[in-house]
């Protein structure tokens, strides 16, 4: 008997089995897409047919009795449609122009923020933390929050800035929250290596299988004990991986523990193309709730890139027009030899001339 592709697919269901009516009737047949303030788009197709997409900013976490509500908004304005984007956001397609303030309404009177479009500030992406996670050195959470409070204004005017600047949070250099990727980006940083714990690594760990975590062949059998392990301090780059193996091997350290600040990431392909973001500031200790100094430096970042970048500008593409030299300068921020980037792969970021940009 041979089956056909359909039935030996076992990969997600194709998303157009999910997609609105008034989206799947006019699937690549849209004549244009308009901001009409913030949080709003609308959407005119071919056929005359119109959408609107209403987009909040929600928590990385939400309880089920929120996401019911979510669900009733749909049901009663977007004919059970709704959408959960990955920069956290809940979208609504509301195909009927006269429900696009009830929408808002409801969805404001949940406390979610409607905004995100256009030139603003885009809803902030975090990992999980603290709160989840065994290997961060520092509290995306309560950071993400902190930002939302500074930057609250931007993210529902969708003029805020020259372009949109986005923003991500990330509890360690794994950094599950496209943090590489991002406008400005805060990345929590260890700077000790684990500690061994022989007892529990003898007891509860697989040798073998710590040393094959490491991606920088740090970990070895310790000499005169193989049910253990010893750690090269000149190669460990602070991961925490091995620590997810093996409990064994914590890696925090509330003295040495604390956060980074990169820019000029971006992923879209427009103009100068995809860039990863830099290290400006390798290190800033923790200071929850508020995170004073982190949100402090982030303002001031977004503030001189408001002045002085050009109309659809991102972040990354300003600083290269007027180089990384003066980008230091103006924003006050110490150069250090850990913003240096010494990959020995990055032949594609060297610069290959003999000249700097001079201040």
């Amino acid at each position: 008997m041979v089956l056909s592709l359909d039935e030996l697919d076992f990969g997600p269901p194709d998303y157009k089995e999910f997609l609105p009516p008034v989206s799947k009737k006019n699937y690549g047949k849209w004549k244009y897409h308009e901001h009409i303030k913030g949080g709003v788009i609308k959407h005119v197709a071919e056929s005359g047919d119109e959408a609107y997409t209403v987009r909040a900013a929600i928590p990385k976490y939400v309880a089920a009795e929120t996401v019911n509500k979510l669900c009733d908004i749909a049901e009663k304005y977007c004919e059970g449609y709704i959408k959960f984007t990955s920069r956290h956001n809940v979208s609504f397609i509301v195909p009927k122009a006269k429900d696009v303030d009830s929408v808002i309404k409801d969805v404001e009177a949940m406390g979610f923020p409607v905004g995100g479009t256009d030139h603003s500030l885009k809803a902030i992406i975090q990992c999980v933390g603290w709160t989840h996670c065994h290997t961060p050195a520092t509290d995306s959470p309560s950071i993400t929050k902190a930002l939302y409070e500074e930057f609250y204004d931007e993210f529902k005017d969708n003029n805020a800035f020259p372009e949109r600047i986005k923003m991500a949070v990330s509890g360690c250099i794994n950094m599950c929250g496209a943090t590489h990727a991002s406008d400005i980006a805060i990345i929590g940083m260890h700077r000790k290596v684990p500690t061994v714990i022989d007892e529990i690594v003898e007891k509860f760990c697989s040798v073998p299988n710590l040393i094959k975590s490491c991606p920088k062949y740090a970990i070895k059998p310790k000499r005169g004990n193989l049910k253990t392990v010893v750690i090269d301090e000149e190669k460990c780059m602070y991961c925490g991986i091995c620590y997810s193996l093996c409990e064994g091997m914590p890696i925090h350290n509330p003295e040495y523990d604390g956060v980074s600040i990169w820019v000029g990431g971006k992923v879209s392909n427009t103009r100068k193309g995809p860039l990863l973001a830099r290290l400006i500031i390798p290190f800033m200790p923790n200071e929850p709730p508020h995170w004073e100094n982190v949100v402090k430096v982030v303002r001031k970042i977004v503030d001189i890139y408001k002045a002085n970048a050009e109309e659809d500008e991102r972040v990354g593409e300003w600083i290269e027009r007027i180089g990384w030299e003066k980008f230091f300068q103006i924003t006050d921020i110490p150069f250090s030899d850990k913003c240096i980037d010494d990959w020995i792969f990055s032949v594609e970021t060297y610069r290959k001339g003999t000249n700097f940009k001079m201040v």
